[in-house]
C-alpha cells in the first residue's frame, strides 16, 4: 500500500472478469481515473492501484475471481488493491478476508473510489465499502468512455434484474431494476457517434425491460427509434432480450430501421417445458416458438442467437433428447451452451436430483454438436450474396476481419489495389466459402 514516488503520475492498472457489462464498467472506471491525472497500464507493468472486476455468474467464476485477485496482490505487493463487481457484492467480507485486499467497492458507489482510496492510504487498514444492493434505486451515471481504438462500443443503459431465475446470482449481485435516463444514454450515444464508433450496442443486465422505472413515456422500443435518429449512426445492435419482452412495438422498431442490426440474443435456456418450470422462466416452448415466428416474418434473414443450460437440477434423459429436437427446428444462427453450475443462496442450488458433471459434460457435446449444424446451415444462406462488413482489425497479412449486421465473422482477402483496408471501415463484398470463420 506504498504509494511510489518516482513517477509524477500516478498509475492504475485493471483486470476485468465476466461479462460486456463488466466490460464496458471497468473502461468507465478506467476514465474516471485519467480525469483525476491518473495513467492507466497494462496489468503487467508496475503501478500504485489495481482494480479487479469479479464475476459470480457461477461458482468458477467466484474462484476464477479469487485466483485473479491472489495473483494480482502477488505481482503488486506495494499496490493498493481494489475488488469490485459481483461477486465483491455477493461476498463481501469472503474477498476481504484475501490479504493484501486494500478496498472492496461491489456493483455500486463506485464514483467515490478515488476518495476511498485516499483513506485507505490514510488509514492504512482495509476497508469494506460495499452496501446493501436493495438500496440501489438510481442508474449510476459512470464516465462516459473516451477510447477511440475499437469499431464497436457498448452503451449501457439499464441495470438489475427482478426477474430472480432460480439459477441465477445476479439479481443478488446487481439488484433492483435501474433505466439510465433517455437523455444521457442519447447524449452518450451521440458523442460516441461524434468520436467515430459506426456500431453501437445496447447494453445492461435486464435490457428488454429499459424503461419500466421511468413511468409509460419510456421504454426500448422509443428508446431504439430515438437513437437510429442520431445523424452518422451506422449500426445499432441489441444485446440480449428476454422472449416476453419482444414486444409488437419493439419487434416493429427493430424491423423499421435499416440501422438496427438484423440480429438478436434471445435466451431459451431449455427446450423442455418441465425443465423450464423449475427454472422459473416466464415462458412456454410454444410461446418461444411463436415469438420465433413473428420476428421471421417481419424481419427475414434475422439472425437470432441463444443461451441454453445443459444438465439443470431434474433434467431426464427426455428432457435433453427435447431440448436436442427444439432447437434443430430453430434456426439459431449461434448457441452459447452452459453446463448447470450450482450457485450458493439461489433456490435450484438445493434442487434435489443433481445431475452429475460427467452426464452434464456429454449434454454440452451433444447440444455444440447441433450448434454447429445450425450454425453453419444459418452463415451458409448468405454465401455468393453481397454483404456489407464492419472492419474491425487488419491481421499481418493484410487481410480484413470484421462482422456483417447479422454478426458473422468474415475475412477478407487483401486489396487488389495493393492498398491496406481500414479499420472502421465498412465494405460490401459478395460473401465467399473461403471468408466464413467459423
Amino acid at each position: 500500500m506504498e504509494p511510489r514516488t518516482t513517477n509524477i503520475k500516478p498509475r492504475v492498472c485493471f483486470v476485468t472478469l465476466g461479462c460486456k457489462v463488466n466490460q464496458t464498467e471497468s473502461e468507465a472506471m478506467a476514465q474516471l481515473f485519467r480525469e483525476a491525472k491518473y495513467q492507466v497500464v497494462e496489468s503487467s507493468e508496475e503501478a500504485d492501484v489495481v482494480v479487479v472486476n469479479t464475476c459470480t455468474v457461477t461458482n468458477t467464476g467466484d474462484s476464477k475471481s479469487r485466483q485473479v485477485i491472489r495473483r494480482m496482490i502477488k505481482a503488486h505487493p506495494e499496490s493498493v488493491v481494489v475488488v469490485m463487481g459481483c461477486y465483491a457484492q455477493t461476498e463481501p467480507g469472503e474477498v476481504l478476508n484475501i490479504e493484501g485486499v486494500d478496498l472492496v467497492l461491489g456493483t455500486q458507489d463506485r464514483m467515490q473510489v478515488l476518495d476511498w482510496i485516499e483513506r485507505v492510504k490514510a488509514e492504512r487498514k482495509p476497508l469494506n465499502a460495499v452496501r446493501g444492493i436493495w438500496e440501489a434505486e438510481e442508474f449510476e451515471e459512470l464516465p462516459q468512455l473516451s477510447e477511440e481504438h475499437r469499431t464497436r462500443v457498448f452503451l449501457k443503459i439499464q441495470e438489475g434484474c427482478n426477474q430472480f431465475c432460480t439459477y441465477c446470482i445476479i439479481p443478488y449481485a446487481r439488484g433492483p431494476l435501474r433505466s439510465r435516463l433517455p437523455e444521457n444514454a442519447i447524449a452518450e450515444a451521440r458523442r460516441l457517434v461524434e468520436a467515430g464508433y459506426p456500431e453501437i450496442v445496447l447494453t445492461g443486465i435486464h435490457t428488454g425491460y429499459y424503461g419500466q422505472d421511468l413511468g409509460a413515456e419510456w421504454n426500448l422500443a422509443r428508446l431504439v427509434r430515438e437513437l437510429v435518429k442520431i445523424p452518422g449512426l451506422h449500426r445499432l445492435r441489441l444485446s440480449s432480450i428476454e422472449p416476453m419482452e419482444y414486444t409488437p412495438e419493439l419487434i416493429e422498431s427493430i424491423a423499421s430501421s435499416h440501422k438496427v442490426c438484423p440480429h438478436v440474443h434471445m435466451p431459451l435456456q431449455s427446450g423442455s417445458d418441465q425443465v423450464l418450470a423449475r427454472m422459473r422462466r416466464p415462458y412456454s416452448l410454444h410461446e418461444y416458438r411463436e415469438l420465433l415466428e413473428k420476428l421471421h416474418h417481419q424481419i427475414p434473414d434475422l439472425a437470432v442467437t441463444t443461451d441454453i443450460i445443459v444438465g439443470f437440477p431434474g433434467e431426464t434423459e427426455e428432457d435433453h433428447a427435447s431440448t436436442l429436437e427444439f432447437v434443430k427446428s430453430c434456426g439459431f444462427s449461434a448457441i452459447h451452451v452452459f453446463p448447470y453450475s450450482k450457485r450458493k443462496g439461489t433456490p435450484a442450488a438445493d434442487y434435489p436430483d443433481q445431475v452429475s458433471k460427467k452426464l452434464k459434460e456429454q449434454r454440452v457435446k451433444d447440444l455444440m454438436a447441433v450448434a454447429r449444424v445450425s450454425q453453419e446451415a444459418f452463415v451458409r444462406r448468405f454465401v455468393g450474396k453481397p454483404v456489407e462488413v464492419l472492419i474491425e482489425w487488419i491481421d499481418p497479412k493484410g487481410c480484413a476481419v470484421g462482422h456483417t449486421p447479422h454478426y458473422i465473422q468474415v475475412k477478407i482477402p487483401p486489396r487488389d489495389d495493393g492498398k491496406l483496408w481500414v479499420s472502421r471501415q465498412l465494405v460490401t463484398v459478395v460473401l465467399e466459402e473461403g471468408h466464413l470463420l467459423i
